[in-house]
């Protein structure tokens, strides 16, 4: 079933995704491009894929998304795409990717579950696969320790997460009913004051005193510890065997079905990028530092880095099972109808990589493409 027609707002938030006329990423504001480097140039006598010109990525600048950063800054994705470009696009917020994803402005893209939820359904199951994952992790409440000094001083407080109906919106919204207070999903008002608020102005809206904490990805998370801020809760936590989905790969369906040669470099390059990760975490640390600045124009000081790289997890595993259990947590809270996710994924290339790479396949929980 597709989502619900709340408030504008609302449909802002959760699910702008109606398609839309293919634009240029300036015209459509969709999101930023990412500058190239000498990391990316095109190997010498290197033949195009499919016969593609470019292969248009997204992502967003969060240390949650560092297969993108890393892959980029490296050059893993232009070495398995050969003479078909790579093209980056950075982006603030899901809704405006999954336009993206809708009107051809990019081709494949990292996005966190709520937001490829809200895709998928509102679409009736048209315009998006999830095609592999990411990272687990990274997502955390981090409260002024002179208002909150425990996990109960929460109530009555006002609290920021990145966007009505966002993964962290959703998350937050679902503890706050699991301690058996009650808040009005669309207002944010209740027994705790959800404040909807852009990471990038949160640390300001938290070192002014108008909020009183938040929960959020890294590395804004360690942005605000550097502020004085308490890791009171890791959302890891709340999760069996400490992982969640936190990023996914996704991919349009037309682009799939007519591109899977260039489908299947792109996640070959992700696998290579995890495994380059796992096994040098300081250089891979660096470079999606460096990455952050090309795109950015602003590194992350050491104080926030380290602690938030500690905090993600990176693996080739979407972790389906979390995605159903996401979906679930959205509807508990109100913002979406009970979902239809059967055929959200596609894992078939991923796992031919995998299999050639020698690793272990990932499961779909039953939500696969039949």
């Amino acid at each position: 079933m597709p989502a619900k027609l709340p408030p504008s707002r609302l449909r802002r938030g959760i699910a702008a995704i109606a398609a839309l006329p293919l634009l240029t990423l300036a015209a459509c504001g969709y999101g930023s491009e990412s500058k190239d480097d000498n990391t990316t140039k095109v190997a010498a006598g290197a033949k195009k894929i499919d016969g593609l010109d470019s292969v248009k990525i997204g992502y967003f600048g969060n240390l949650t998304h560092a297969t993108a950063l890393v892959g980029n800054q490296k050059g893993f994705f232009q070495k398995e795409l050969g003479a078909t470009k790579a093209s980056y696009a950075t982006f603030n917020a899901g809704p405006s990717e999954i336009e993206a994803i809708n009107s051809g402005s990019i081709d494949i893209g990292w996005i966190g579950p709520s937001p490829a939820i809200n895709g998928y359904t509102k679409s009736d199951g048209k315009s998006l696969k999830i095609i592999g994952g990411s990272a687990s992790g990274g997502v955390k409440l981090v409260v002024n320790p002179d208002k909150i000094k425990s996990l109960k001083d929460v109530k009555g407080k006002k609290i920021a997460t990145p966007q009505l109906g966002n993964t962290q919106d959703v998350a937050f919204l679902n503890w706050i009913a699991d301690q058996g207070w009650k808040v009005d999903a669309q207002s944010g008002k209740g027994d705790v004051t959800v404040v909807r608020t852009d990471n990038k102005i949160t640390p300001d809206a938290y070192k002014s005193g108008s909020i009183d904490g938040a929960w959020l990805p890294e590395p804004t998370a360690s942005k605000l510890v550097a502020e004085g801020g308490k890791v009171l809760l890791d959302e890891s936590t709340l999760w069996p065997d400490k992982k969640f989905v936190i990023t996914n790969i996704i991919v349009r369906q037309d682009f799939l079905r007519e591109h899977p040669k260039a489908v299947e470099a792109v996640l070959k390059a992700s696998v290579e990028t995890n495994k380059w990760i796992n096994a040098h975490p300081d250089e891979a640390k660096a470079a999606a530092n460096k990455q952050l600045e090309s795109d950015s124009g602003k590194a992350l000081p050491a104080g926030v880095l380290d602690p938030a790289w500690k905090s993600v997890q990176f693996t080739d595993d979407p972790l389906a099972s979390t995605l159903s259990t996401e979906a679930e947590h959205a509807v508990k809270a109100g913002l979406l109808d009970k979902p239809n996710l059967k055929g959200i994924y596609d894992l078939t290339i991923l796992n031919k990589v995998l299999k050639a790479e020698g690793e272990s396949t990932v499961g779909d929980a039953g939500l696969g493409s039949s």
